[in-house]
């Protein structure tokens, strides 16, 4: 039982970390006011990014370069169109996840004509799992071996990168001057710009921030967690990803916990696949697949509590009003 529990969490921290990585993106962005639902879309264009790039390349690190990149000018365009042209950030958004979507499969068939999926990646051209010191030595120990040996130890880079994010996130908004204004621009751009500090400046650098971790979710799930791009890898993950951001209320340590919750109830839709259950007798596997959608739904029906965004969140900033 004990190391079954180990096995399901260990597989949590594997599920979570792309959403995690979506929500602190949405997180940043959210909080400077701009309301980004094209983390799908980014989060699928870095994923193609990213695999093209490895597949080419046969090295990891270009793969997760290059879905940054990709991202990164993903989330330039969104900025573009919501901050300078102060558009719809919705229909901004949206596009952006039509664009990734169509771009993606296009592209993959173009190039790789494997029904819109890169090959598998060659030798060099995938994230491994960086095992502990002494963790198959010490994997016989009770209750402290498997912890250490399964639960610690065994991810990739990506991973660890990660969870160290939410600290850091935690510590960027809360303890540093850039944090101070981010979250005063998303109350308040009134405020902020009278004391002389850009608002458009300002949010741009929170639009980028917001493209650099959906271009590492995205890479994680081709280069990490998978071996190569699929056609619609990232499954709705971006959405579940914004569904954590308000389940946490917009704060850091939150959407962790949120993000968790997610990877959890996944990593026991998958591991209950094709197991009998008590009394029920076998599920069909849809069941499960849905669970993460359904909980999902729930939440933002209604079980969060009170969830209130920032003020300025989805207005664009217009200086000539105040």
């Amino acid at each position: 039982m004990f190391e079954t529990l180990i096995l399901i969490l260990d597989s949590t921290l594997r599920l979570s970390t792309p959403l995690l990585l979506a929500c602190l993106a949405g997180l940043y962005s959210e909080r400077s006011g701009v309301v980004d639902i094209g983390l799908e879309g980014k989060m699928l264009g870095a994923a193609f990014g990213a695999g093209a790039v490895a597949y080419l390349t046969a090295s990891a690190w270009a793969g997760l370069a290059a879905g940054i990149a990709v991202a990164v000018g993903l989330a330039l365009v969104h900025g573009f169109a919501s901050i300078t042209n102060r558009g719809n950030q919705i229909v901004s958004g949206v596009a952006i996840n039509f664009l990734a979507a169509g771009l993606t499969a296009l592209l993959g068939q173009a190039w790789f004509r494997q029904g819109g999926r890169t090959p598998p990646l060659p030798e060099g051209g995938r994230f491994l799992d960086i095992v502990f010191p002494f963790a198959e030595e010490l994997r016989a120990v009770p209750v402290v071996g498997p912890i250490y040996a399964e639960l610690l130890s065994g991810h990739n880079v990506l991973v660890y990168a990660a969870f160290l994010a939410v600290p850091l996130t935690w510590w960027a908004l809360y303890r540093t001057r850039f944090g101070l204004r981010l979250r005063a621009v998303g109350e308040n751009p009134a405020a902020v710009d009278t004391a002389g500090i850009s608002v458009v400046l300002l949010r741009y650098r929170a639009v980028i921030l917001c493209g650099v971790l959906c271009g590492i979710a995205g890479a994680y799930l081709s280069i990490a967690q998978s071996s190569g791009f699929i056609k619609d890898m990232t499954a709705g993950k971006g959405f579940i990803a914004l569904a954590a951001l308000i389940f946490a209320k917009w704060r850091p340590l939150n959407a962790m916990f949120a993000c968790l919750l997610f990877g959890f109830l996944d990593a026991v839709a998958i591991r209950l696949q094709g197991q009998p259950l008590p009394g029920i007798g076998e599920v069909p596997v849809q069941v499960f697949q849905a669970l993460p959608y359904i909980l999902t739904v729930i939440l933002l029906a209604g079980f969060i509590g009170k969830a209130i965004p920032p003020r300025a969140s989805g207005i664009p900033y217009l200086k000539e009003r105040t």
